[in-house]
């Protein structure tokens, strides 16, 4: 999820792989019998204990990890929702070892995959998009 606070995006540092150690957007796995933007609020409080406002869709990611050979060690399809901060400090819990506000002008020292920053970018044309709807539609 690239959910977004003034001028910074929640980041957390994952605790198990893939990608132990490394710095990437909120999100998890779905479970079974649970809608995908209700998976992605859980997963959300769960990793760092914020609570987010309304969200809308904003991308889609395919990660595939391959061993040297070429075998597939992690497939994953991850939909990632956008939007506002609504309550709680960033808190590491679950499966993460940190979660911070990144400024969104200085986010190179988290050496992000260059999907997040698709996804950053996508997810704040999403909600740009939302809001010249809101404004632009009047009274019926």
């Amino acid at each position: 999820m690239a959910l977004f606070k003034g001028p910074a995006v929640l980041l957390v540092r994952r605790g198990k792989p893939p990608n132990a150690g490394s710095w990437s957007l909120p999100g998890g796995r779905q479970e079974w019998g649970e809608t995908a933007e209700h998976g992605a609020r859980r997963e959300l409080l769960e990793e760092t204990g914020i609570t987010a406002g309304p969200l809308t869709f904003a991308a889609h990611v395919d990660g595939i990890h391959r061993d040297v050979s070429g075998t597939v060690l992690f497939h994953y399809t991850i939909l990632d929702f956008t939007g506002y901060w609504l309550a709680g400090d960033p808190v590491a819990g679950d499966d993460v070892t940190d979660a911070v506000w990144a400024p969104l002008d200085a986010l190179g020292p988290y050496q992000l995959w260059s999907e997040a920053h698709r996804v950053i970018a996508a997810a704040r044309r999403a909600l740009s998009c939302a809001s010249d709807a809101i404004a632009t539609s009047g009274p019926g």
